[in-house]
């Protein structure tokens, strides 16, 4: 998993950032008596947790095949991903719902409203940093893709999930900012809890985003279209191979895919023969495209792959 290292900065740097914000928040909170203080507060400590769990998810995503799971557990990384964007609506969302309404019901004006413009600026300071390194990585993951493209392709939640976090923390600032501003100029207090609804709304659109994301990958997304054309490429150029009909690959981790070759082999060739030339496909693909984790290779027909893959065309397009 040496591939992680830079998802592994990403979410050191967002951790460091969103537990020193979370205690400072708590404490603007519990002094100014501030509901969207409170709400960015419990924001930035369901952040700092949701780091905690992708940390979590990739090392037992590293662990190695074994007999209950002889595919490997790459796809742990899946479902730790999704259970972080469940925390980010239930957590998150969910209780910044609950303060704004209650401080809308029974609103209680903010005391010493300079200390929350002190450390919204702070958070906003920091935060910003942390959502610079996550930019900055993604943007090495995503190459020329355009960035919801890229998202929709991307096989590695772990980037992509501190990035909307930090972009969902840094819109939730501004929108604290706001609710507490108003609030003082125009002596309504209610508008405070105004402001914790509004973050409440970003982050459940943010969870839902996430949460539609990990379920594809959990559900099996299969290598992109390049990868494909690879692998297809590197069992054609073998002189056993008559015709490399297609493929049928699924990802059970970022770097790990599993691969299912359809191929036509020479009709003169015996079963070792074929064997062999299965070995030296599985050995170029180990050196070529180590991401290719188990290979997968069925002798079958041009024309019977064809009819199977129309048939899995038409089931798509009726679903």
């Amino acid at each position: 998993m040496a591939g992680h290292s830079g998802s592994r900065r990403v979410i050191y740097a967002a951790l460091a950032g969103n537990l020193a914000i979370a205690l400072t928040k708590f404490a603007a909170a519990a002094f100014t008596g501030s509901s969207a203080m409170l709400s960015e507060g419990v924001h930035s400590l369901v952040d700092t947790g949701n780091g905690t769990l992708l940390l979590y998810g990739m090392h037992r995503a590293a662990r190695p095949p074994d007999r209950t799971h002889p595919l490997g557990h790459g796809r742990e990384l899946y479902f730790w991903s999704f259970i972080v964007a469940l925390l980010v609506f239930a957590l998150g969302a969910g209780v910044s719902f609950y303060e704004g309404v209650i401080h809308i019901m029974a609103p209680e004006p903010v005391v010493n409203v300079k200390v929350n413009y002190i450390v919204l600026g702070l958070s906003f300071l920091f935060e910003g940093s942390s959502w610079l390194v996550a930019l900055k990585e993604f943007r090495q993951q995503k190459g020329k893709q355009g960035w919801f493209q890229a998202v929709r392709r991307s096989k590695d939640p772990s980037v992509y999930t501190v990035l909307f976090e930090d972009s969902a923390a840094l819109l939730g600032l501004v929108v604290a900012f706001a609710g507490i501003l108003s609030a003082e100029l125009l002596e309504i207090p209610e508008l405070d809890g105004v402001g914790s609804i509004g973050i409440s709304i970003i982050l459940g659109a943010t969870a839902v985003f996430l949460a539609r994301e990990s379920k594809g990958l959990l559900m099996g997304e299969p290598a992109s279209p390049d990868v494909q054309r690879q692998v297809l490429a590197i069992a054609q150029d073998d002189p056993a191979v008559q015709r490399a009909n297609g493929i049928l690959s699924v990802h059970i981790g970022p770097e790990e895919i599993v691969a299912g070759l359809s191929i036509e082999f020479e009709d003169h060739l015996t079963a070792p023969e074929i064997e062999a030339c299965v070995e030296r496909l599985e050995a170029r693909l180990k050196k070529e495209m180590p991401q290719i984790s188990r290979l997968f290779v069925k002798p079958q027909a041009t024309g019977t792959w064809e009819q199977r893959r129309k048939a899995m065309a038409e089931a798509s397009d009726e679903s």
